[in-house]
C-alpha cells in the first residue's frame, strides 16, 4: 500500500510539473508573440458595442462593380500567413475577403497556447465580433452586401457553421474539417447552401461523424454536400502554395470555388441575425487534444 501510495504522489508531482510547463511555455509565447498579429492584419474594424476595436486582414479582388464578400476564418493556431495566403488567392476569384481575427490579438504556432485561445474564445463573443465585421465589410466600397459567404479551416470550420446558425442570413457556408453540428433540429434553421470538407484520414473526426453530418444537413432540408477526401489527414489545404502545388489541396479548393461560383450567383435574401441556437456549444476539450495529436502527426510528416 505505501508503494502504491507512493508512486501516486510521483505520477500527480510530474503530472503537475508537466501542467506547470506548459502554463510557462504559454505565458512565454505570448510574451514574446504579443504583437505578431500586427504582422498578419492591415485593417482595424469597429467592434460591437462594448466590444474591443477588432483586426482582420482584407485581401481586395481586382474585378470592379459589387462583389461578394467572403469571410475567411482561421484555424486554431490564430489568424498567420497561412490564411491571409489563402484570402489573397480567393480574391482572384472576385471575392471580398476579410479574414478577421477572432482571438482579439492572439496568434501562435505553438499547440498548448492554440488549445488555450480556443477554450478561452466563447462562441457567443465570436459571434458578436464576426457581426460586427461583417457590418463593416458590407459598407465597404465595392461590396454587395445581399451576398456574404463564410468560410472556414480546423476551429474556423466549426466557427463557420456555428456562426450561420447564429445568422442563417449567410449566403453560403463552408466547412472545411471543422468539427461538425449533426443535430438536424439545430441545422434547419439554415438557409444558405452548405459545402463540408474532410479527411479521409481526419483521425479527430471520424468518417462516421462527417456521415452524420451529411445525414442531419439531409434532414434539415439543407442544401449542399459533404465531401471525404480520402487518404487526407486533418487540416490538408495547408496554404496557397500547397492548393497552387496541384493534388487533393487544389482538388478541395477548386470544389470550394465553384461551390462559392454557384452559391453566390445572385443575391440571396433571408431572416435577420441574431439565433444563437448553437452559441452555447464551445469546442470540447477532448476534440482539441484530438486536434493537437492530428496538427503533431501531421508536422512529423510534413503535411501541416
Amino acid at each position: 500500500m505505501r508503494l502504491v501510495r507512493s508512486a501516486a504522489i510521483w505520477v500527480g508531482a510530474v503530472v503537475l510539473g508537466l501542467a506547470l510547463v506548459v502554463g510557462l511555455s504559454v505565458a512565454v509565447d505570448y510574451a514574446i508573440g504579443a504583437n505578431r498579429i500586427l504582422d498578419v492584419t492591415n485593417v482595424e474594424v469597429p467592434g460591437s458595442q462594448d466590444g474591443p476595436t477588432l483586426r482582420a486582414y482584407v485581401a481586395r479582388p481586382t474585378q470592379t462593380g459589387p462583389r461578394p464578400l467572403v469571410v475567411m476564418i482561421h484555424e486554431f493556431y490564430g489568424l498567420n500567413g497561412s490564411i491571409t495566403g489563402k484570402a489573397d488567392l480567393l480574391a482572384r476569384e472576385g471575392y471580398l475577403v476579410v479574414a478577421p481575427d477572432t482571438f482579439r490579438g492572439s496568434t501562435t504556432s505553438w499547440i498548448p497556447r492554440a488549445i488555450y485561445q480556443t477554450v478561452m474564445a466563447k462562441p457567443e463573443v465570436v459571434n458578436r465580433d464576426i457581426d460586427a465585421v461583417v457590418r463593416w465589410a458590407k459598407a465597404q466600397p465595392g461590396a454587395d452586401p445581399s451576398r456574404v459567404a463564410i468560410v472556414g479551416f480546423c476551429y474556423g470550420g466549426r466557427t463557420a457553421l456555428l456562426y450561420t446558425l447564429h445568422d442563417p442570413s449567410v449566403a453560403a457556408t463552408v466547412v472545411f474539417y471543422g468539427n461538425p453540428e449533426t443535430d438536424a433540429e439545430k441545422l434547419r434553421v439554415i438557409r444558405g447552401p452548405v459545402l463540408g470538407i474532410f479527411g479521409g484520414a481526419d483521425a479527430s473526426i471520424p468518417v462516421d461523424r462527417v456521415d452524420a453530418f451529411r445525414a442531419g444537413l439531409q434532414a434539415a432540408g439543407v442544401p449542399g454536400r459533404v465531401t471525404v477526401y480520402d487518404g487526407q489527414p486533418h487540416g490538408f489545404v495547408v496554404d496557397a502554395a500547397g492548393v497552387q502545388a496541384g493534388g487533393a489541396q487544389a482538388q478541395a479548393w477548386s470544389e470550394m470555388v465553384d461551390f462559392l461560383r454557384e452559391s453566390l450567383a445572385a443575391p440571396r435574401a433571408g431572416p435577420a441575425a441574431g439565433d444563437e441556437r448553437a452559441a452555447s456549444s464551445p469546442t470540447a476539450l477532448s476534440q482539441l487534444l484530438a486536434l493537437a495529436i492530428e496538427h503533431l502527426r501531421n508536422a512529423r510528416s510534413h503535411v501541416h
